[in-house]
């Protein structure tokens, strides 16, 4: 019944804090469609030119949960996973902005880090 995720919405403080982490600093790919919903926000592309149909929204409102004191490791805290062939190179890019991070505790080739807003965040290289 069904096929895939097509977008994972992320509540932001500011959307152009949010837009410099995940734009400029992450390289994720900012979809300029998106609509104006009546609030702040940024639709982001994941995936390649063809396969912009996975997305992350940004959605600039008052986040209900707390950001401090959340664990410690994101793979025990809610999260979007995404799946990278520069692993590396994302973890050199993360240790350059002094973006704490943590190995998958797994062994798999997979990083935890957070956004200035506390979301979690993994990263898989398969």
């Amino acid at each position: 019944m069904f096929k895939s995720i097509l977008h994972s919405s992320v509540l932001v403080a500011n959307t152009e804090m949010s837009l410099n982490f995940y734009h400029e600093i992450l390289g994720i790919e900012i979809d300029h469609s998106r609509p104006d919903l009546g609030y702040p926000g940024a639709w982001l592309n994941i995936g390649n030119l063809e396969t912009h149909n996975q997305q992350i929204h940004l959605i600039e409102l008052p986040n209900p949960d707390p950001i401090d004191n959340r664990p410690e490791h994101g793979g025990r805290d809610r999260h979007v996973a995404l799946e990278t062939d520069q692993f590396d190179q994302l973890v050199e890019t993360l240790n350059s902005h002094k973006i704490k991070l943590s190995l998958s505790k797994s062994g798999r080739k997979a990083v935890f880090f957070r956004d200035p807003d506390g979301n979690a965040i993994e990263v898989i290289q398969k």
